[in-house]
């Protein structure tokens, strides 16, 4: 069922209560399209949706729907269907909820949970929010080195129903120490007899729960894994993520470099959301970037306004000052594009030897680049304009230096942020666009100045 569809029949079984037609449409349509089709109902309405759902179909569902709904949410459930409902949601996602809710929606919700998930509760989310503990889920199969085969397999069998996944299984030593790792393809097919510390795979790849939830994102990727066990500072393990966690995470990664590209994050704040961000940080966080690209405007507008003598002799070069600094910044925004992703990716590095790298790449393709548009630039404006040779010399040596200038300004830019210790993309393409406006104006008049000085020289007699 597409979501239109689902949209529209949600709204005629809420105008129409069908209970029938309701359990049809709530067991054929996934939890996700659920929750999407449900964004412009009221509170009210899906506490009416809610209500004819059992304990695990609201739970399942609930983890889809924003933070500001499900804090809504929990406030209005009855106590007993709110308990049902934290009981029912994963780990990982009863810590997530745990961050949203005030002191004393907290203080509610652990009283209400029994000691164990309690204890699960705090634990996690103990850990700083955007770490990797905090998206941290404890429901995960563990076994003992000295178990048999036979014995592993009941286990698993006997724990599976409360596990998130159980397609990989780790292997702990007593003091709960991560040993090695065994995915239930092995198990099965081990012989019964054999002990699970002759089989699993030793040297498993983890990562602590202080890390940044971006690298354990990476780290799934790169190695092709389903989840990714993570220990503590004692190095005890004390869950894993999954890699559908791993994606939400890449996506929340993107958007906020997206985000941050843009000049919409500044100075540690939070990445802005257009719906939830309140006006006041809105307002501040874009105000700093545009204040700071003013001041950069403000310089190139100077600079040129003191370039009076030579426009006022050539008055045609006033035309292709747009074209040629914008084509630099242009130009910069893209390589940047590219260094960033390189760097996101893993493959570029803070090294001078990367460093290098990208810039024996970027020049040569930068130059390439501004030798066809200043060639275009040049004949577009001798057939449309009919201007002389001396001022299309000028012109078409602005575009190429400032293209070329451009690429490499952009490439090393990302460098620059890594080295001062902040993300990349806060240099943002606004930014790279400001810095070659002034320098464009620069090259432009410098080389007016060589080229048609002799101009001013005249006039002056």
């Amino acid at each position: 069922m597409n979501r239109e569809l689902l949209c529209a029949t949600l709204a005629d079984c809420l105008a129409h209560p069908r209970t029938a037609d309701l359990a049809a449409v709530l067991q054929s349509a996934h939890p996700s399209d659920l929750a999407g089709a449900m964004h412009t109902a009221s509170d009210g309405q899906v506490m009416q949706l809610l209500a004819e759902m059992n304990a695990q179909e609201r739970a399942d569902i609930f983890v889809y729907f924003p933070p500001e709904r499900q804090t809504s949410l929990l406030a209005l459930l009855p106590r007993h269907m709110a308990v049902a409902l934290v009981e029912g949601m994963a780990a990982d996602e009863r810590a997530d909820l745990y961050h949203q809710l005030d002191e004393s929606q907290r203080e509610r919700l652990l009283l209400a949970l029994n000691q164990e998930e309690r204890d699960d509760i705090l634990r996690l989310a103990a850990y700083a929010e955007g770490s990797t503990g905090s998206a941290t889920t404890s429901d995960f199969v563990a076994l003992r080195p000295d178990m048999r085969v036979d014995e592993a397999l009941r286990q698993v069998r006997a724990t599976a129903a409360d596990r998130e996944t159980i397609y990989i299984v780790y292997v702990l030593d007593k003091e709960g120490r991560l040993c090695g790792t065994l995915s239930l393809r092995e198990l099965l097919l081990a012989d019964d007899a054999r002990r699970i510390g002759d089989i699993m795979r030793r040297q498993p790849v983890w990562v602590r729960a202080e890390s940044p939830r971006a690298e354990a994102a990476e780290l799934i990727r790169r190695y092709d894994l389903l989840a990714l066990p993570v220990v503590n500072g004692e190095e005890r393990m004390i869950g894993i993520i999954t890699v559908d966690d791993a994606m939400d995470i890449e996506k929340e990664t993107d958007a906020a470099q997206l985000a941050r590209f843009g000049g919409t994050a500044a100075g540690g704040e939070t990445d802005l959301d257009i719906l939830a961000t309140p006006l006041p940080q809105m307002f501040r966080v874009r105000v700093f970037w545009l204040i700071l690209l003013t001041l950069f405007g403000v310089a190139t507008s100077a600079f040129v306004a003191a370039q009076e003598a030579m426009l006022s002799q050539v008055i045609v070069l006033a035309a292709f000052i747009a074209p040629i600094v914008d084509m630099g910044g242009n130009t910069g925004s893209q390589s940047a594009s590219l260094v960033i992703r390189g760097m996101a990716l893993g493959d570029i590095g803070l090294c001078w030897r990367d460093v290098l790298r990208v810039v024996r790449r970027e020049l040569p393709v930068a130059a390439g680049l501004g030798l066809v548009v200043a060639l275009l630039e040049g004949i577009m404006a001798f057939f449309a304009k009919g201007i002389g040779g001396d001022v299309l010399l000028v012109v078409g040596l602005s575009m190429l230096i400032c293209t070329a200038l451009g690429g490499v300004v952009g490439a090393l830019l990302p460098f620059l942020a890594r080295r001062l210790g902040t993300d990349p993309a806060t240099l943002s393409s606004p930014l790279i666009t400001s810095v070659m406006d002034l320098a464009g104006v620069f090259v432009y008049f410098s080389l007016a100045y060589v080229f048609l000085g002799n101009l001013l020289g005249q006039a002056s007699h």
